[in-house]
């Protein structure tokens, strides 16, 4: 794939380097001559603009690349280079980096942005996962499809534990996607058992109720909701 990824900073210049790792064609954007350390990523295409402009975008080939990476350490500039990306050049896929998590409601496709990734929201979503037992943490956020991966570590006081999987009731729409157990992921087979201190990983749809239901559920508290469905293998 050929990516462009404006702002050469530490992190630009992460991405850049494991990206190239996998064999991606990447061009690094920057309009800082601090900022273009070449001989760091050398395998990349360095360009020295400023890529909150149509006319740097296209020098950079934004035009035929596959994926834009607004990736500066201000959110008004990653917003307007999604923005161009998205509406000038018809970029398939556009990734912003979130700097501020109170700017992160901005970062959706009105801005032309597909994935946005909030570092403060990554770090504290991480932080509560490690110390949180019994409620449900959101990990992750898929925002086209307004679903969000939430992470539950099961407390030995919960009525779940040594449930079958099978038999758990899960609310609607609601999908388990893997168990977590002794540093391993578990593939939740419904004839399996669910042990204290298991972490699952729930795939929960962005509607009213539904987490708390799974936080009920969490707490050994069947939720109560229509029609529920039963946890099957995926």
């Amino acid at each position: 794939m050929k990516i462009v990824i404006a702002g050469a900073g530490s992190v630009g210049r992460s991405i850049a380097r494991e990206l190239l790792s996998h064999e991606h064609e990447v061009t690094l954007i920057d309009k800082k001559p601090s900022k273009l350390k070449v001989a760091s990523v050398a395998e990349a295409d360095w360009i020295l603009a400023d890529a909150c402009s149509p006319d740097a975008l296209k020098e950079a080939g934004v035009a035929n690349c596959d994926v834009m990476v607004a990736a500066t350490g201000d959110d008004k500039s990653n917003l307007v280079i999604s923005l161009l990306a998205k509406t000038e050049f018809g970029v398939p896929r556009c990734v912003a980096r979130v700097n501020n998590y109170v700017n992160e409601w901005m970062f959706d496709a009105t801005w032309g942005v597909d994935v946005p990734v909030s570092t403060p929201r990554l770090m504290t979503g991480l932080v509560e996962e490690a110390v949180s037992v019994g409620t449900p943490v959101r990990i992750f956020t898929f925002h086209e499809a307004r679903v969000d991966l939430h992470a539950a570590v099961i407390p030995s006081t919960s009525k779940l534990v040594d449930r079958r999987i099978g038999d758990v009731q899960l609310p609607p729409t609601v999908v388990l996607s893997a168990l977590l157990r002794d540093g391993k992921p578990i593939s939740p087979d419904p004839d399996g058992v669910i042990v204290a201190q298991d972490e699952l990983l729930f795939l929960v749809p962005r509607k009213a109720d539904l987490l708390a239901q799974v936080a009920e559920l969490v707490r050994g508290e069947e939720p109560q909701a229509e029609e529920p469905e039963t946890i099957t293998e995926q």
